[in-house]
C-alpha cells in the first residue's frame, strides 16, 4: 500500500497507473475495439481539465477517431459511472488482493470517507471481476471435490429464531468446492442441496471427465459420478483415513478451514443470496496464492472489462 500510494498522490496519476495495468501503454477504444486510434482530451501533463459544466476535473479522457465516442480506462468495466475517487479504487483492490481474510464494507467506509452502501457495492464490483467469467476452461487432471455448509449454528440462536435443530436439521447454506490440483485453481458455487444430481450438476459444469480424476470423501453421492470420469479415489473420514494412493480432501479442506475463519472474523455474516460474490473473491484469492500481491492485482486488472454491475440488480 505505501508504494501505490506513493505512485498515485493525485487523481490523475491514479488513471495513468489504471492506464498502464489495463492497457500496457495502447489505449483500446471499449466501443469499437480500435486500438491507439484515439486522441488524448485532457492535457499530457495531468493537470486538470475543463468540463463542460464548466468544473474542473483530473479524468483522463480519450476520444475514438473511428466512432467519435468518448471513454476513459473506466469505460465499460465494475468502475464505470463511480463517483468515488479512482485513488480509492485503487486502494482498495489492492487490499482485496492483499489479505487473505478480506475487508469489510464497515472498513472500507471507515478508512476511505464512503457511505456505507457505497462501500459495500463497491466490495461486490470488485468480486464481481474476481468471479470466473464465461468460457472458462474445464478442469482436467485431479480435481478435488467437497461440499460445506457456511452459516452459523441453529444451537447458538436464541430459541425462537432456531430452525429444526432438535431433528437434525440446519439452515445453513451448502457450497460446493472444486480444485484443480495441478494448477490450484478454485471454484465454488452455492447449491439448494449435496444430492447426487447437483453434485453431477456443479462437477459436469467445470470438469473434463473423460480427462480427469476425482478425489472426494467416501460421500455415496461422488460414487456414480466417478464411474463416469477417469479415475476416482475416495477416503473414508469415518474410519480416520484422509490420505489414500496419494489421494483426499485435504486441499480443499484447508480452502474451507480458510473460508470460515475468514467469513467469522472479518464478515461475521454472509446472506445466502450475495454468498456467491464472497466465494468468488475468496476463489480468486487461493487461486492466486502462490504470485505476488502486485501480480495478483495486476491479474485481477486484466478481468475488470464487460463486468459491469449495477445496484439494482444486486439489491434484488
Amino acid at each position: 500500500m505505501p508504494n501505490i500510494a506513493k505512485r498515485i498522490p493525485t487523481e490523475a496519476a491514479a488513471y495513468e497507473l489504471l492506464e498502464e495495468w489495463r492497457w500496457h501503454g495502447m489505449p483500446v477504444c471499449p466501443h469499437c475495439g480500435s486500438i491507439a486510434e484515439h486522441y488524448f482530451l485532457t492535457p499530457r501533463n495531468g493537470s486538470t481539465r475543463e468540463t463542460n459544466s464548466g468544473n474542473q476535473t483530473e479524468r483522463r479522457l480519450w476520444k475514438c477517431r473511428g466512432c467519435r465516442k468518448k471513454f476513459s480506462v473506466l469505460t465499460n468495466t465494475v468502475m464505470h459511472g463511480t463517483h468515488i475517487p479512482v485513488r480509492t479504487w485503487v486502494f482498495v483492490f489492492f487490499e482485496l488482493c492483499s489479505n487473505k481474510n478480506g475487508i469489510a464494507a464497515r472498513e472500507v467506509e471507515r478508512r476511505y470517507d464512503l457511505s456505507p452502501k457505497s462501500a459495500w457495492f463497491m466490495l461486490h464490483r470488485i468480486r464481481e471481476a474476481m468471479s470466473t467469467g464465461p468460457g472458462a476452461d474445464l478442469f482436467s487432471g485431479v480435481v478435488v471435490a467437497d461440499e460445506a455448509w457456511i452459516g452459523g449454528e441453529p444451537k447458538n440462536r436464541h430459541a425462537n429464531k432456531r430452525v429444526g435443530s432438535k431433528q437434525g436439521k440446519t439452515d445453513k447454506t451448502p457450497i460446493v468446492s472444486l480444485i484443480n490440483s495441478e494448477t490450484g485453481e478454485v471454484r465454488s458455487k452455492v447449491v439448494a442441496n449435496v444430492g447426487r444430481e447437483t453434485l453431477r450438476a456443479v462437477i459436469t459444469e467445470q470438469v473434463d471427465m473423460a480427462r480427469s480424476v476425482l478425489h472426494s470423501d467416501s460421500a455415496g453421492a461422488y460414487e456414480a459420478i466417478g464411474e463416469d470420469m477417469a479415475g476416482h479415489i475416495a477416503v473414508n473420514h469415518s474410519i480416520g483415513q484422509y490420505v489414500l494412493n496419494g489421494g483426499g480432501t485435504n486441499k480443499v479442506e484447508n480452502y474451507f478451514s480458510q473460508l470460515k475463519r475468514s467469513i467469522d472474523g472479518t464478515h461475521h455474516h454472509v446472506s445466502e443470496e450475495h454468498l456467491g460474490r464472497y466465494l468468488a473473491e475468496f476463489d480468486f484469492r487461493s487461486s492466486t496464492h502462490k504470485i505476488t500481491d502486485t501480480e495478483r492485482l495486476n491479474r485481477l486488472m486484466g478481468k475488470v472489462a464487460g463486468r459491469r454491475l449495477t445496484y439494482r440488480p444486486v439489491m434484488a
